[in-house]
C-alpha cells in the first residue's frame, strides 16, 4: 500500500486555482469519491463530503482535517430534491457557493439478468444513478449560472459506453448520465459553466478488493490493454484536471478512465 501511495502521489499535479474554491463531492464517503475529496482538500479546496453513511462521512472529514484541510459533511438522499436543496443551503451557509461539483452518488452496478429484474429494482437503479445526478446538478446549477462560472463533473461508467456484465438498468442509467452531461454542457456553456463526465472501467476500490477474489482481479486486469485494474486515485486525478482551470476549454467531454478497455 505504501508503494502504491508513493506512486500516485508522484503523479499528482497541484492545481493552484482550486485553492479556496468550494467543492462538493456527492458519493464522497467511500471509494473514488473519498479519494477525490482528499485530493481536492490537498489542493486547498473547501470540501463538502456528501453521502448517506454519517460514520463514513466523518471518517473522510477527520482525515482531511488531520492533514490541515477544510471540510464539512452532509448526509443526504439525493433522489429527493428537497434533501438536495437542504444540502445546498447548508453548504452555502458554512462554506459559500459551490464552484466545483462532482456528482458521484450512485453505483448500483450489480449484474442482474434483464428477465429477472423486478420493476422496483429497475426504478431504484435509475433513481440512484441517473435521477440523483440530475437532482444534484439541478440544485447547484442556478447559482453557477447566476455567478457565471462553475465546473461540474458527473460519474458514468464503461457500462454506459459498451455492453458489459452490469445490469441493463445500470447501463441505461450511466448512458443517460453521459448524454445528460453532453446536453447540459451545450446548454450552459454560454453562462461560463463547464460540464464533463467520467466513465471508469473496473476500479479496485476497497469494496472490490474485499469482494472480488484475487484470481478474478488478475483476470479482469488482463482484459485491459494497460494490464491492470484502475485505482480510485486514477479517477480522482482525472476529476481534479476537469475541475480545474487547466481544462478551461474542455466541456461536454466523456473521459474514459479505462486502461484502454474503452476506445470510442
Amino acid at each position: 500500500m505504501f508503494e502504491e501511495d508513493k506512486l500516485w502521489r508522484a503523479r499528482t499535479t497541484t492545481y493552484a486555482d482550486l485553492a479556496n474554491k468550494v467543492a462538493v463531492v456527492t458519493g464522497g464517503s467511500r471509494g473514488i469519491g473519498a479519494v477525490t475529496c482528499r485530493l481536492l482538500a490537498e489542493n486547498g479546496a473547501k470540501v463538502t463530503v456528501g453521502g448517506r453513511d454519517e460514520a463514513a462521512i466523518n471518517s473522510v472529514i477527520q482525515e482531511i482535517r488531520g492533514g490541515g484541510g477544510e471540510a464539512i459533511g452532509v448526509a443526504a438522499d439525493l433522489t429527493d430534491f428537497a434533501a438536495a436543496e437542504r444540502m445546498r443551503r447548508r453548504i452555502e451557509e458554512e462554506l459559500g457557493p459551490a464552484e466545483v461539483l462532482a456528482a458521484f452518488a450512485g453505483g448500483q452496478g450489480y449484474p442482474t439478468p434483464t428477465e429477472q429484474m423486478a420493476e422496483e429494482r429497475w426504478r431504484s437503479v435509475i433513481d440512484s444513478d441517473l435521477t440523483a445526478t440530475f437532482l444534484t446538478v439541478r440544485t447547484f446549477l442556478p447559482g453557477m449560472i447566476e455567478r457565471g462560472r462553475g465546473s461540474i463533473v458527473t460519474m458514468a461508467s464503461s457500462a454506459g459506453r459498451l455492453p458489459s456484465q452490469a445490469s441493463a438498468a445500470y447501463a441505461a442509467a450511466k448512458a443517460g448520465v453521459v448524454m445528460f452531461s453532453r446536453h447540459l454542457a451545450n446548454e450552459v456553456g454560454q453562462h461560463g459553466v463547464r460540464v464533463n463526465c467520467l466513465a471508469p472501467s473496473s476500479v479496485l476500490t476497497e469494496r472490490v478488493k474485499r469482494l472480488m477474489p484475487e484470481e478474478t482481479q488478475r483476470q479482469v486486469a488482463a482484459m485491459h490493454p494497460l494490464g491492470r485494474m484502475g485505482t480510485p486515485e486514477d479517477v480522482a486525478l482525472a476529476t481534479l484536471f476537469l475541475a480545474s482551470e487547466s481544462s478551461s476549454w474542455i466541456t461536454g467531454v466523456t473521459l474514459d478512465v479505462a486502461g484502454g478497455r474503452t476506445m470510442v
